[in-house]
């Protein structure tokens, strides 16, 4: 089932998700839905706090078939990869953020067995946002705040002419307590 993007500044964004203690039929439901729900909206990552439940449960496809972890963790990151991001909660707004560019990742995985994930270039990025959308951090937080743009979404490497869209506050600025 596809469920509704939840979008900034909706608080559920903000907040630290709630581990899973036991990865049920209920968790299994949820990862499918969000599998569905990221394709619908052509997204590569999904964080569960994006469809309004604050649990740590990501899913991902960044081309090399779907993923999902539950309660992930990084244990180890290398290197370093600048490039632009965008989000599924924040349609149309760009912005250049520097990510590691290997990441080491551990969780559980669909059928509740602790797996590690290992991910370089586009999906260490992938892994590092979405993990940061369980602890309340978005990419404008990590963003360098001169180069947030909104686009044009109907031809989405154009920016807009108006400039008087406001700009999200990143995370320092709004107000936001842990």
């Amino acid at each position: 089932m596809v469920r509704e993007i939840v979008k900034y500044p909706d608080p559920v964004l903000r907040k630290k998700a709630r581990p899973v203690a036991e990865v049920t039929e209920e968790i299994r439901e949820l990862i499918g839905d969000m599998l569905e729900t990221m394709r619908a909206a052509s997204g590569v990552g999904l964080a569960a706090p994006q469809v309004g439940i604050s649990k740590r449960v990501i899913v991902w496809d960044v081309g090399d078939g779907p993923g999902a972890l539950v309660n992930p963790k990084i244990v180890r990151t290398s290197g370093s990869q600048v490039g632009p991001e965008g989000c599924l909660s924040l349609p149309g707004l760009q912005g250049t953020v520097d990510r590691p560019d290997r990441v080491v990742v551990r969780g559980l995985n669909h059928d509740g067995e602790e797996v590690r994930i290992s991910g370089e270039g586009l999906l260490a990025r992938c892994l590092c946002h979405e993990i940061d959308h369980l602890d309340g951090c978005l990419f404008i937080d990590r963003a360098d705040q001169n180069s947030l743009r909104w686009l044009d979404v109907s031809d989405t490497e154009e920016e807009l002419e108006d400039e008087a869209l406001p700009l999200p506050e990143p995370l320092e600025t709004a107000g936001h307590a842990g």
